[in-house]
């Protein structure tokens, strides 16, 4: 499929390099903002500061303070590090306050991102903040929406049905961006007929905890009837020697890779995923491997999800509003029901062929958008609320 062309946004030619501040507070938002110091390198020379992890550094960013102070999820997690988090945003509002970048940008990590922009607003900032990935008030608090409106310029969404969302919620200006995932989909005719099994287990300290014992044991249920599997943790640099010690009990051998080169090899040829939530459901589903998607709640999730009415959960159901990879949201790890639905995978081919084939509507919908509101170029939104100084 050809990729999609963007609408042009680009402004006026800038006199000087403009000075851009970026923020990422977790791994997968390290990937976004890597990708888009990328495309804005290849438009104009800019001026960065921010905080960012390792994918964001090779891009030549100096960050403010390691990203991984910020990678954090769920109220329990927020809470034991507060004095560390609360004291990163004074730092970060100080030093955008101090350098005057022309723009900010904060990705994602919703809650600290939402504290420095309220910051930044009453210290009196009035040049453009934008948010690229928006909160998922199409889920649960869609007051939310009208809340961050003074907040930020514009959100940049990665999914395509969150602009619409927005707007109905009288939300900030949101356009469809789109995710780095879409820009290099693999070209595979049918599922892989290999042994590997990926496990990604997620990349914030709670989410490992309530997730790697139960895929552990699942490895173990599932080599009984599957000798033959070969399980593979997909992970990050920074939680490699955590994971080697979580996992070093564990009775089924695992590998443990890191970095796009290793990580790109074992997705092309996983025959199936197991996956905790989240954006690496999207990138899943480009590398055209099926999967099934779990999410363990901490106590203030699972509270907050009782009084809710959600009929989904992973993005690529999101996106085509049907049931086409198998979703399970736990108040407590049950090995057994991750077991049956991974073995109803690896024992069905036709339903490992249907996941295989649904992800192409993914892909379709994730690379044009929609008719309202059409796949654009986030480097030229960004560059668009630049004004050339004087």
């Amino acid at each position: 499929m050809p990729e999609q062309n963007f609408q042009n946004l680009m402004p006026e030619p800038l006199n000087s390099p403009p000075r851009i501040f970026i923020l990422a507070g977790e791994a997968s938002g390290d990937k976004i903002g890597a990708d888009l110091i990328a495309g804005l390198n290849q438009v104009t020379k800019i001026n960065l500061s921010g905080v960012g992890g390792k994918d964001m550094q090779k891009q030549g960013l100096n960050s403010l303070f390691p990203i991984t102070d910020l990678s954090v999820m769920g109220i329990v997690d927020v809470a034991a590090r507060l004095p560390l988090l609360l004291w990163r945003v004074r730092q970060t509002i100080n030093f955008i306050i101090k350098t005057n970048p022309q723009i900010v940008v904060l990705i994602d990590s919703q809650v600290f991102s939402n504290l420095v922009a309220k910051g930044l607003r009453k210290k009196g900032r009035k040049s453009p903040i934008l948010l690229y990935v928006g909160p998922t008030v199409w889920v649960y608090k869609p007051q939310r929406a009208e809340k961050i409106k003074p907040l930020y310029d514009e959100v940049l969404a990665i999914l395509p049905f969150e602009p619409a969302a927005m707007k109905s919620l009288n939300g900030p200006k949101c356009s469809y961006v789109g995710h780095p995932a879409v820009k290099t989909p693999t070209n595979k005719t049918s599922p892989s007929n290999s042994n590997t099994l990926v496990l990604m287990p997620g990349s914030r300290d709670g989410e490992l905890r309530r997730h790697l014992p139960m895929f552990g044991k699942t490895a173990e249920q599932l080599i009984h009837s599957n000798p033959e599997l070969d399980f593979v943790i997909i992970t990050l640099p920074h939680l490699e020697k955590k994971i080697v010690s979580a996992t070093a009990n564990w009775s089924v051998p695992v590998k443990i890779v890191t970095g796009s080169d290793q990580r790109k090899k074992y997705l092309n040829k996983a025959c199936l995923a197991i996956c905790v939530s989240g954006t690496v459901t999207i990138e899943l589903a480009m590398a055209q491997v099926p999967m099934v998607v779990t999410y363990v709640m901490d106590t203030a999730q699972n509270t907050v999800n009782k009084s809710l009415q959600v009929k989904r959960f992973s993005l690529p159901n999101l996106i085509l509003e049907q049931d086409l990879v198998p979703e399970l949201l736990m108040e407590r790890p049950q090995t057994d029901l991750l077991t049956k639905e991974v073995k109803n995978l690896l024992e069905n081919p036709q339903n490992l062929r249907e996941q295989f084939d649904g992800f192409s509507q993914v892909l379709e919908k994730m690379q044009s958008g929609t008719h309202q509101f059409p796949r654009q170029n986030p480097v030229e939104v960004i560059l668009s609320h630049i004004k050339p100084e004087k």
